[in-house]
């Protein structure tokens, strides 16, 4: 087991959490649980980021409890054959890693808890989100409503207090141990980025299958735990589908191909991507294109520093590129609609972290070790051009650094 984040890591979050929410209630937050991936085999699981970040636990269905100056844990029961295929749980394990003493067994857990949830008018927990994201087009793993559910099976009336913009902000501020964890993902991606990217490699590839497997065997070679987010690996016209991860397409010698991946470590999500010209000899128009999207990343980094609202810096970043837009021909005059509509229709930052689109206020001013994404593009579908850069940056005390800036960012 990784011990990278040791207990007092995950004690001291509980500590925080407890400050940051100055009521009595009672604090009851789950795990995710597995979710079916066919017949009777579940998905790889991945743990809740926000639990993970208070426990360390990597279990599905372990709730935690923090009432007053108490803490403990409850383990769901597991079938006896089950324990046979998938193992049993480690209960001293979960309390090293925890830095929780107490663990109690799912029936005992739960007569404790539901005493104390009939005695109380309000619980804190991490609201649960909708059953099915329409914009994502997503359904929510379960967790959260089962346990909102069993809360109001003990006490009908009881209130629920929303833990999320705690965590969130406590998750956007990095503590030393977690830059450390976030750079080890990033220093993978970017040795395993720079293999593939070498001329002579780059020429060997038929398919964007085969850049996505040698990027797995080296981050895994490297020993992060795989891949942060499912990678993409866009030739000509399919970068311009933003979140193409088929991965299955013929490449063509003529044509750019975007590489948007990042290694896990330890947790911790490097989130990279570099645009490369599969032969080394880019067009004129390729190079334009390029160039400009590099000079957003510039403009960018000059606006970073503590007390910036991303959504003032994306406005600013907007009408940059819309003026390179107007000088490559794609536009007129520079409207939101002409630019973000097909030619720059993503944000140009997000938190990074646990996870690749990490927990952040984005009404929060900008903090020092906060750690965010500067990824500008532009797509010229009807040109076959999709272009985009990304780099993983550090807020300091005054300005920014660019955590990834090992990797370079040329065209060919």
């Amino acid at each position: 087991m990784d011990d990278t984040f040791g207990s007092d890591f995950f004690s001291g979050n509980r500590e925080r959490l407890r400050q940051l929410f100055t009521g009595t209630a009672p604090i009851v937050m789950t795990a995710y649980g597995a979710v079916q991936k066919g017949a009777d085999e579940a998905y790889p699981f991945r743990q809740d980021s926000s639990f993970w970040y208070l426990t360390g636990i990597d279990e599905p269905d372990v709730v935690l409890v923090m009432d007053k100056g108490k803490e403990y844990l409850i383990v769901p029961a597991r079938d006896a054959v089950i324990e046979k295929f998938d193992g049993s749980i480690d209960v001293d394990e979960l309390s090293r890693r925890s830095g929780i003493k107490e663990v109690h067994g799912q029936k005992e857990g739960w007569k404790q808890l539901e005493q104390r949830l009939k005695r109380v008018q309000h619980v804190a927990t991490l609201a649960a989100n909708p059953p099915y994201n329409d914009y994502l087009g997503v359904y929510s793993n379960p967790a959260r409503r089962r346990l909102i559910q069993r809360i109001k099976e003990a006490n009908a009336d009881i209130e629920l207090l929303d833990l999320r913009q705690h965590l969130s902000r406590m998750r956007m501020i990095k503590q030393p141990v977690e830059l450390d964890a976030l750079q080890r993902a990033i220093d993978i991606t970017i040795d395993s980025l720079k293999e593939i990217m070498r001329p002579l490699q780059l020429a060997k590839y038929a398919y964007e299958y085969e850049v996505e497997a040698d990027l797995s065997r080296g981050f895994r070679r490297r020993a992060a735990e795989g891949h942060g987010f499912a990678p993409i690996v866009a030739g000509g016209v399919n970068a311009c589908t933003l979140h193409h991860v088929r991965n299955n397409s013929a490449l063509s010698s003529d044509e750019l191909m975007v590489i948007d991946v990042g290694a896990s470590c330890s947790h911790y999500v490097a989130d990279i991507t570099r645009t490369v010209s599969l032969n080394g000899k880019p067009s004129r128009r390729q190079q334009q294109v390029h160039e400009a999207v590099a000079a957003a990343q510039d403009y960018a980094y000059s606006l970073l520093k503590p007390g910036i609202l991303l959504r003032e810096y994306e406005q600013q970043i907007e009408t940059f590129v819309g003026e390179k837009l107007r000088e490559l021909g794609l536009i007129k005059s520079i409207s939101r609609d002409a630019v973000r509509e097909a030619l720059f229709p993503h944000a140009t930052s997000h938190f990074l972290g646990l996870d690749a689109h990490d927990a952040g206020d984005y009404d929060e001013p900008l903090k020092p070790n906060t750690v965010i994404t500067v990824e500008p593009g532009i797509y010229i579908r009807d040109e076959a051009i999709g272009v985009r850069i990304e780099d993983d940056v550090l807020i300091t005390e005054d300005g920014c650094t660019v955590l990834s800036a090992r990797l370079p960012r040329d065209l060919a």
